[in-house]
């Protein structure tokens, strides 16, 4: 019996063979193998897939359309934005994009293409979880330094200035977007296998599109979903790339109606991560202005997970068994080694080895007060990077600094800081 079941297995093996074990795609006139699954999340896919020509490694973003121009038109502005932030060293950028017909789905069933830079050390959020694996934590300055990449990174959106006329998009070629959906055609992206897909040209109406700035013009963009899944690191380990700007808006947006505010937190609720998410995006009233402070928030709740190893609302809503969202508009959070208002817990020295001397967990430090944490204390944190939570974590947006102050706050922790041990 047991060598009629080898051979059913054997045999089952031998049939899959008879299929390729790696489906291609053609996007204009470039044909990629599909090597696995990266990641997903509502109606998006991201794939690793690889060059057949060149064997270079890239990202694609499939993004599914399945409510007509309605959704075509929310992705094509996430490629809009990958053209907008080119010059960006900081922003990841588009290499090439397309969008699809589906075979079977109708006229309004589309999909759109974004081939994206891959990065194999990944993101943030993939090194927050290798530290709670491997019981670890980021070096104090190598963090902040990180940190202040992201941040200078985003005041590329917070501050925009229009790139120069004519200037090249992603890819190496300019994209020009017709004013009128239908018209044109770009190339092909089907399976070599079936011809699942015809492909189109990605056309947009005038008021769909991100609006530019005028060459050397300001303007100002907000992310909306900052978080450590959509920083991802450079190859060299040293520098972050922003990505998925899927939910960037202009800024700063009124409310002058109530069903302006009802769409704003909608949106919110669809695109900005929920522990990550500022508090004037959960309950957004008319009259007030929603403006780049939001990604302020995030950074704020980003720099603590890197800390601690989850966003402060996460954390609370756990600790408490309550609502994520009551402690968001509350603004309910604090470190783990803090009791209420603040207060350094006396129990979280029990049984720790003491504190060296001049370092966080006894008197302050010399210099600025950013001596090393203490080596015994598991979420010992250095006094000056926790100053940089509670300012991006004020509930009133006016009390957070926006991004020129918190760079200016940033660079002074940074010099501060003691070089990290080896």
């Amino acid at each position: 019996m047991a060598q009629v079941f080898f051979d059913l297995v054997t045999s089952f093996g031998s049939c899959l063979n008879c299929f390729p074990s790696s489906p291609t795609l053609k996007i204009n006139s470039r044909s990629f193998k599909i090597l696995r699954l990266l990641g997903e999340g509502g109606f998006s896919y991201v794939y690793l897939v690889q060059d057949t020509s060149t064997s270079e490694l890239f990202a694609l973003k499939k993004i599914r359309c399945p409510f007509g121009a309605e959704s075509v038109a929310q992705a094509m502005k996430e490629v809009e934005a990958y053209k907008l932030f080119a010059h960006s060293p900081g922003i990841i950028h588009c290499v090439d994009y397309s969008i699809a017909t589906e075979r079977g789905g109708g006229d309004d069933s589309k999909t759109v293409y974004v081939l994206l830079p891959y990065y194999r050390r990944g993101n943030l959020q993939d090194m927050i979880n290798a530290n709670l694996v491997n019981h670890s934590r980021f070096p104090e300055k190598r963090l902040m330094v990180l940190f202040l990449g992201v941040c200078r990174a985003l005041r590329d959106m917070h501050v925009y200035r229009g790139a120069a006329a004519g200037a090249a998009a992603p890819g190496g070629e300019r994209m020009e977007v017709p004013a009128a959906v239908g018209k044109g055609a770009r190339g092909t992206a089907r399976s070599d296998e079936d011809d699942e897909t015809e492909q189109q040209r990605p056309l947009m109406t005038e008021d769909e599109r991100l609006p530019p700035a005028a060459p050397g013009a300001k303007r100002s963009y907000a992310h909306r979903d900052i978080k450590p899944a959509n920083i991802m690191i450079s190859d060299s380990g040293t520098t972050p790339i922003i990505m998925d700007l899927g939910s960037i808006a202009t800024s700063p947006l009124p409310i002058t109606s109530r069903s302006l505010a009802i769409a704003t937190q909608d949106t919110a609720a669809e695109h900005s991560t929920m522990p990550y998410r500022a508090p004037e995006l959960f309950d957004v009233k008319t009259g007030t202005v929603i403006d780049t402070k939001v990604d302020i928030w995030s950074l704020g709740c980003t720099l603590y997970a890197c800390l601690v190893g989850k966003s402060p609302f996460e954390m609370r809503s756990d600790e408490t068994g309550g609502s994520l969202s009551i402690c968001v508009l509350s603004g309910d959070w604090r470190f783990p080694d803090e009791g209420p208002g603040g207060t350094k817990k006396q129990q979280q020295t029990k049984g720790k080895a003491p504190a060296s001397p001049g370092g966080a967990g006894g008197s302050s430090s010399s210099g600025a007060g950013a001596g090393a944490a203490a080596a015994g204390d598991e979420y010992a944190i250095s006094e000056p990077i926790r100053e940089v939570v509670r300012r991006c974590l004020r509930v009133e947006p006016s009390e957070r600094p926006d991004i020129d102050e918190l760079i200016e706050m940033v660079e002074r922790v940074v010099e501060e800081l003691p070089e990290d041990s080896s």
